[in-house]
């Protein structure tokens, strides 16, 4: 029996490639189209095991570069129109998880309404977009997409083929002929506004239409009304993130904060706009009440068209104080007439609910229920802010800064050298007196790094008192270490009049995990930070670092360390009677912490949710995610639905869970020492540069932030995005599943045999009832499933010393072998894509595209190192970068 979804996905694929090679024909020539059509048969021929992938190499090792740099344009052209045929595929299918199942879910499983509720009331769950995306598609691009994906949609309705097909043939044109890869390096203000462009193809509409649906479900599965208050919350990092950026600085974030609130303001008055044409009531055949005739009186309307016609009128004064709004953000003209911005919009939904109670009181519900009610949500939920902007930097900055301020203050010479007893001191004093450390114009005597560093928060503090509170809402400390490190910034904040802002320990290495609940406990310790939480409703928000801890300490060890670290930090926070609110600063790839958000949510420990969770979101992934309104709801209601089944159901259904940690434990351990004897080898280093392109992709201008944070002597050097993207351009994905082979082997073999066969059925039996040891081995098959050691292979070749490069290959071959062979003792499965499908059928479809551009990439690797510095070269890697992490998706 056929699929409907996957043919209709063979058919799109096969049109698209269909018109794509008749614009390589017509642009490029024959012969170019015939290289392409060879390849692409030489590349099935390796797939089905007929050939060897260094064939494949070989057809490119004279070829002209012009010639080669067509071939791998044409297949990073494929992966996309790929990529967009399965998500159109997708969309049609019903979702898996959905607020409606969970609703029926929780109903079913006896939840009572007043938890329910309780949960609810307090929810705060926010996806928050990154400043540094692996996702490098340009507006122009993603734009062409979109409109191809329309006429996709108009061929499965019926539509005219041929004029389709020639359009089609058109956009594809456009699109060869535009640049894949940015000439220059995006820069932060190019970041802020790809960030804004989700706002506007999705997330303005979508977010407040959710908070609406949860809402709708609370009073239709349990009889409640809840209170016109937003559970789904955006965050951004874009402009504030200044955590080894050097391009952030007091402009970004204000740029940030500015521009964002631009956007939200002109979505009101568009809609705005949209229900004064709406809302036609005569006072003739309707009535309104004297509050709302007020209201139109104020907005001084006095066309003649408009007499008879009250709620136009209104709207007129509101739209035009908006637009005042905009108009002291030097976006719009003055409004015509005295029209005065709106203070705050709690201002503006004060007007906006004297529409909607006039309207229902004259028994117009249903006007009520539509475009207002759409509009009064936005403004709940988004505000004049749109995203609440988080500052983040290092521990170390923070610490540096005060030693110059404190010096110029004349209250220590040299903070820096305080024991950790003395800091606190010093801290806790500077937080509980009331004059400022600094009078106007001290910048001038600080370095330039420190001055930047107060113009960030200064700025911060002007963004709040003009767009409200949420406009920045925290300030993450990373590598958080000690109780200093988080009092540290607290004393910035108060010199700028930010004391509401939350601070957040940011808990990233295996070590720093290990001691956060020590941390913790020792920061409550202090009287005036505990009185400090106790007037933010004793609320703890505690960020854990899924990139740094992975790059630490592998894969499993990592995965183990973040939850044991909540554990812990659940259990403390119970016994001092404090809620803890968890941020996870997960990436798009599985060894950052990525996999689908649902999963992830579930698969945390019991407590550690409580309603709210604020997730990073970056890469590829985000346009994945938000690139259409269809898919942002879907991801959407699956955050959602995992914050609340996690919060009100039983999520941990193992028996007995004291040994299940203790496993876990000891498959940590064991993992961290595999992985240990990995990267302490002292040819890594060496393999690892020279048989991945990591010095390449610092070229790539992928984003505006650096690829290292010094020159890559260790990988403590290397931020996670070009470690993780290396490994997976070399098709070896090592962050997502290196050591778990291993761990497992010695863990069994530890026990007599006479106990072997009962400790695979205990591993058997976590993963069926243990959605944490589930979701770990899941995403590892996933990322293994799109390696290729065949390919690592010819990578390896790239390293100068042949003894590093085959030591180290087979170290990781071996490995690979071995945690397959487990992964299937364990699950029972045929192969690494029994439990995903979906997955099976692109890989399946894509694997023979792949190939052409690692090919390509190989050789020009090649030749870039042995000294071939054209122009044309550096940039077709590029492409070829481009193309693969296009094709595999959550690559970074």
């Amino acid at each position: 029996m056929t699929n409907p979804h996957i043919d209709q996905v063979r058919e799109d694929i096969r049109l698209l490639g269909r018109v794509l090679g008749r614009v390589l024909a017509q642009q490029e020539g024959e012969d170019v189209f015939e290289l392409v059509e060879s390849t692409r048969k030489m590349a099935f021929n390796v797939a089905h095991g007929n050939a060897k992938p260094e064939d494949l190499v070989a057809v490119f090792r004279d070829l002209d570069i012009n010639k080669a740099n067509l071939v791998a344009r044409a297949f990073s052209y494929f992966a996309l129109l790929a990529n967009l045929a399965e998500d159109l595929a997708d969309e049609a299918v019903e979702a898996p998880v959905s607020l409606r199942k969970t609703f029926a879910k929780l109903k079913e499983e006896g939840v009572a309404p007043a938890d329910a509720a309780a949960v609810i009331r307090d929810a705060q769950v926010a996806p928050v977009l990154t400043a540094h995306p692996t996702e490098t598609r340009r507006r122009t691009v993603f734009d062409t997409q979109t409109r191809i994906k329309q006429l996709l949609i108009d061929a499965h309705r019926g539509g005219d083929m041929d004029a389709i097909e020639r359009e089609m043939y058109l956009r594809m044109t456009l699109l060869w002929q535009t640049a894949l890869i940015r000439i220059a390096r995006p820069t932060l203000e190019d970041e802020v506004d790809v960030g804004l462009r989700y706002y506007k193809l999705s997330l303005l509409e979508q977010v407040p239409a959710l908070n609406r649906a949860i809402r709708h479900s609370m009073r239709e599965t349990f009889g409640l009304q809840l209170p016109d208050a937003p559970v789904v919350r955006p965050g951004s990092w874009i402009g504030g993130d200044h955590d080894g950026n050097p391009y952030v600085n007091e402009r970004t974030l204000t740029y940030a904060t500015r521009k964002a609130a631009k956007t939200i303001l002109r979505y009101y008055e568009s809609e705005l706009d949209e229900l004064e044409r709406e809302l036609s009531l005569s006072d003739r055949y309707s009535s309104c009440s004297t509050e709302l005739l007020s209201l139109a009186e104020i907005a001084n309307n006095d066309w003649e068209s408009r007499v008879d016609e009250p709620y136009r009128r209104a709207i007129y004064g509101i739209r035009n104080r908006v637009r005042a709004n905009l108009h002291a953000l030097g976006e719009k003209k003055a409004p015509k007439g005295d029209f005065t911005p709106y203070a705050s919009p709690e201002e503006l939904q004060r007007d906006l609910d004297v529409i909607d109670r006039s309207l229902r009181q004259f028994n117009d519900d249903i006007i009520a229920d539509d475009r207002l009610a759409r509009i009064r949500s936005a403004v709940t939920t988004f505000g004049f802010h749109l995203y609440s902007l988080d500052m983040r930097q290092n521990s170390k900055s923070f610490e540096q800064v005060l030693t110059e301020v404190f010096a110029a203050a004349s209250l220590c010479d040299d903070y820096a050298a305080l024991s950790e007893a003395e800091k606190m001191e010093l801290l806790v004093r500077e937080l509980q007196t009331a004059r400022p450390l600094l009078f106007p114009g001290a910048d001038q005597d600080f370095s330039e790094v420190t001055a930047k560093e107060l113009g960030i928060f200064r700025a911060a503090s002007q963004a709040v008192r003009k767009f409200g509170p949420q406009s920045v809402s925290h300030c993450i400390i990373s590598m958080t270490g000690s109780v200093s490190d988080i009092l540290e910034p607290m004393v910035l904040l108060k010199e700028v009049g930010l004391s509401e802002v939350d601070v957040v320990p940011l808990f990233e290495t295996i070590d720093d995990l290990k001691a956060g609940a020590r941390i913790l406990e020792r920061l409550w310790a202090v009287p005036f930070y505990r009185e400090h939480l106790r007037a933010r409703g004793d609320i703890q928000e505690v960020m854990l670092g899924y990139s740094d801890s992975n790059k630490d300490g592998g894969y499993l060890q990592a995965n183990w360390a973040l939850y044991d670290a909540e554990l812990s930090l659940v259990e403390l926070c119970t016994q001092h009677g404090i809620e803890l609110r968890l941020a996870h600063g997960r990436g798009g790839a599985v060894g950052r912490g990525g996999g689908p958000t649902y999963d992830a949510i579930l698969a945390q420990p019991k407590g550690a949710v409580s309603g709210s969770v604020r997730i990073t979101e970056q890469g590829e992934v985000i346009s994945a995610k938000y690139g259409a309104p269809e898919t942002a709801r879907r991801h959407l209601e699956a955050f959602v639905s995992g914050a609340l089944e996690a919060s009100l159901l039983d999520t941990e259904p193992i028996a007995d869970t004291e040994r299940a940690y203790a496993i876990m434990r000891e498959l940590a351990a064991l993992s961290g020492e595999r992985y240990d004897d990995l990267i302490g080898d002292p040819g890594f280093i060496e393999y690892f540069t020279q048989s991945t392109p990591l010095h390449e992709i610092g070229d790539l201008n992928l984003g505006s932030r650096p690829a290292a944070r010094n020159q890559t002597t260790a990988i403590s050097d290397l931020r996670a995005i070009p470690w993780v993207l290396s490994w997976s351009q070399s098709r070896t994905n090592i962050p997502g599943w290196f050591g778990v082979g291993s761990a497992v082997t010695q863990w069994v073999e530890q026990a007599p045999a006479s106990e072997q066969a009962a400790r695979w059925e205990e591993l058997r039996e976590l993963y069926r009832t243990w959605p944490f040891f589930r979701s770990v081995l899941s995403n590892m098959a996933q990322v293994m499933a799109k390696a290729e050691l065949s390919l690592a292979r010819l990578y390896a070749d790239l390293v100068d010393d042949k003894a590093v490069a085959d030591r180290i290959y087979a170290l990781i071959a071996d490995e690979f072998a071995l945690t397959r062979e487990v992964y299937l003792h364990i699950t029972g499965n045929a192969d690494l894509t029994a439990e995903n499908q979906r997955q099976a059928r692109s890989l399946k479809r894509r694997y023979p595209y792949l190939l052409p551009l690692n090919a390509v990439q190989l050789e020009l690797l090649r030749r870039y190192r042995a000294g071939d510095d054209q122009f044309l070269v550096s940039k077709t890697i590029q492409v070829t970068m481009n193309g693969l992490a296009t094709a595999l998706r959550n690559a970074g």
